[in-house]
């Protein structure tokens, strides 16, 4: 992450930080515990928990929590080992650096695993951790290694209180389940639940200590199963596999899947006996994270867009690409004038050629013209650019909405390909009028004259039906320059969005919305070439261009086929910024000036971290924040830290002054 995509993460952060604090007695911000747990984790734990979770976060132990360690908080929630940092915070509240056993146990004793089924800390396996007389202090370099440990050493504990009396070290298999489903909790899912035992019992009614651990093993290790087997269906390239195909591979990839974890794998899954599972079908064994959520969500957020609020919502984009659009064509004005007069020249004699490239034409316009010639025809463009371009985006976006799933955000390419073309198109009503005035302003200055050429004097010779000359050669411009250009664009702006944030900064949107013109740009030339050439006027003795196909013919015939990449270079170097700056200064309108229902309609954006996709109830996750519930689904389902749930929904209400208050209703958590 660069400086400043870090600077703006932290003043994002600051904001969320206020929307949730409070002033205490000595007049600073601070978040409530319990307002930082269950409504902004968003994490449902009995009321007994609430102070271990928030010592996570509350390294004073003041019961709230400053923006200083708001802010330690957000890193430490961007490192993979999230969980375990956290899980030695809660350990070791005081801060001391160093746990003992009681510091260990009384995290322990609050989780729900430990009322199911109890914990002995005076067994050897503590004693092999914390000394034979248990007085030993752990350091945070150790803890992992520990911690990652204690739910297998809880299920041996289990397992050896239940055949106390048994003579051949196995257990009933209806004890076998329940004692599972205590002590796994999250990582027990409803379909265990009402699958294991019929399983079970299908092949046995004793359970030996191997088969207990095996199956405990399985859903321990189940996302590292899943991407063993995911490994596999991409390489064979099917979707089911068999069971022999997946060990093959368990067996190369890791020495921790184990036959007998496969054989219970297929066991519950292959659900018809046709020996294969598919990849699908581990969503059966995969808990989600539970998270308390708000009671209401914000009124104006529930209320459906209305008809007349999509209007408003067409007009306010109408309004910025304007702004956007004149911006831009006022920027590369004098590059466009020099374009226009190189696609004009007839290079049939060498002689009479003005202009040998590019830059020599801009030194001859600055030279004979001024810097008054370099923006001849520029107040009819800035009238038209802005319908033009407002036309065109505002098309391209409603297109793309109407093709964007609205659950995952996504669209497919011939929808962006389709959207852009379709604004192409729409803007050639504005844009052909514009373009005919505006090239023959520009090519005014090469012909000696005293009389100063108009813009309403060339809108009176042409009449209407004249300012649309030129339109089918127009849109054979604009239609795939759009087509190419907004497909492009977008794909470059999401690649350079910061990974964490989503964001794009306006370096990185101008440099995309640049870069996305260079192709866009240069392969329509052609069609540009051919239709300046139908709209300039033609010069005394010169026979006038008849038509499209016509003019391409004749041009090819009397300057050969470079006549259709005159301009190329220029072209590229005026329309690449202009809509570089249109787009940039676009898209940072809407976050300067946001409009609620524009917000409302817009389908939601699926952002990856790697191959995990957030899905947390809190917009308000941003930075290290996005990866809450991963972390503290890794605690509870990796490490058994799972406490028990309060059965309450939380939301916070802080008045005007200041004050705040839990509103709760009973519920299931």
């Amino acid at each position: 992450m660069s400086l400043e995509e870090r600077a703006s993460t932290r003043s994002a952060l600051r904001k969320v930080f206020k929307k949730y604090a409070i002033e205490n007695e000595q007049g600073q911000l601070v978040i409530p515990s319990v307002v930082f747990v269950r409504d902004f984790l968003r994490w449902d734990v009995s009321d007994e928990a609430v102070s271990l979770v928030a010592s996570v976060a509350d390294i004073g132990n003041t019961g709230s929590i400053s923006l200083d360690e708001f802010m330690a908080m957000e890193r430490i929630m961007r490192m993979p080992d999230a969980h375990f940092r956290l899980a030695f915070r809660m350990c070791d509240k005081k801060g001391k650096g160093n746990i003992t056993v009681e510091d260990f146990m009384t995290v322990m004793r609050a989780t729900q695993a430990y009322k199911e089924v109890k914990f002995n800390k005076d067994c050897s396996w503590m004693k092999l951790h914390f000394g034979r007389n248990l007085q030993r202090h752990m350091r945070p370099d150790e803890f992992p290694q520990f911690i990652a440990s204690v739910p297998r050493e809880h299920i041996r504990q289990a397992f050896q209180s239940l055949i106390k009396d048994s003579t051949d070290g196995s257990i009933d298999s209806i004890a076998y389940c329940d004692t599972l489903a205590k002590l796994k909790g999250p990582s027990f899912t409803k379909y265990l639940k009402d699958n294991l035992l019929g399983m079970v019992t299908a092949q046995t009614t004793r359970i030996s200590y191997s088969y207990f651990t095996a199956l405990n093993a399985l859903l321990h290790n189940i996302e590292l199963v899943k991407q063993i087997f995911s490994d596999v269906v991409d390489k064979l390239e099917e979707k089911e596999i068999t069971k022999d195909q997946f060990d093959q591979a368990a067996w190369r990839f890791s020495e921790a899947i184990t036959p007998v974890q496969t054989t219970l794998l297929w066991r519950l899954l292959d659900h018809d006996n046709t020996g294969k599972i598919a990849l699908k079908d581990f969503a059966l064994l995969i808990p989600s994270m539970t998270v308390s959520k708000q009671t209401k969500p914000k009124e104006e957020d529930s209320k459906p867009i209305t008809a007349g609020q999509k209007v408003a919502v067409q007009a306010y984009r109408f309004a910025l690409s304007s702004v956007g659009g004149a911006a831009g064509a006022a920027t590369v004005y004098p590059i466009d004038l020099v374009k226009t007069r190189l696609q004009n020249q007839v290079t049939t004699i060498a002689d009479e050629v003005l202009y040998k490239n590019s830059f020599d034409c801009f030194k001859k316009v600055l030279k004979f013209e001024g810097i008054r010639g370099l923006y001849r025809g520029l107040v009819p463009q800035l009238c038209g650019v802005s319908p033009e371009k407002a036309i065109k985006m505002t098309t391209n976006d409603a297109v793309r909405q109407y093709f964007t799933d609205p659950k995952s955000g996504d669209i497919p390419l011939h929808g962006e390909i389709l959207a852009g073309g379709m604004g192409g198109c729409a803007q050639v009503m504005f844009t052909n009028p514009i373009e005919i005035v505006k090239i023959r302003l520009q090519v005014a200055g090469e012909v000696a004259s005293t009389r100063q050429v108009t813009a309403m004097q060339v809108v009176r010779e042409l009449g209407f039906s004249g300012l649309y000359k030129g339109a089918r050669a127009c849109l054979l411009r604009d239609a795939p320059f759009s087509a190419i250009y907004f497909p492009t664009y977008a794909h470059l702006k999401q690649g350079f969005a910061d990974k964490e944030t989503g964001v794009t900064s306006f370096p990185k949107i101008l440099l995309a919305a640049t870069l996305a013109g260079v192709p866009s740009a240069s392969l329509v030339t052609p069609a540009d070439v051919i239709k300046t050439r139908l709209q300039v006027k033609p010069k005394e003795g010169v026979e006038p261009y008849k038509g499209l196909v016509s003019c391409a013919q004749r041009l090819y015939k009397e300057e050969g086929f470079s006549v259709f990449w005159k301009g190329a270079p220029a072209r590229m170097f005026r329309s690449s910024p202009q809509f570089g700056v249109t787009l940039a200064v676009y898209e940072m309108l809407q976050r300067w000036f946001p409009y609620g229902p524009a917000k409302k309609i817009e389908p939601p954006k699926a952002k990856k971290i790697g191959s995990y996709v957030p899905h947390d109830a809190n917009s308000d996750h941003i930075g290290g924040f996005r990866n809450t519930e991963r972390t503290f689904a890794n605690l509870e389902q990796k490490l058994g830290l799972w406490f028990p749930r309060s059965g309450k929904i939380v939301s916070t209400e802080i008045s005007s002054a200041g004050d705040f208050k839990i509103v709760t209703t009973e519920g299931r958590g």
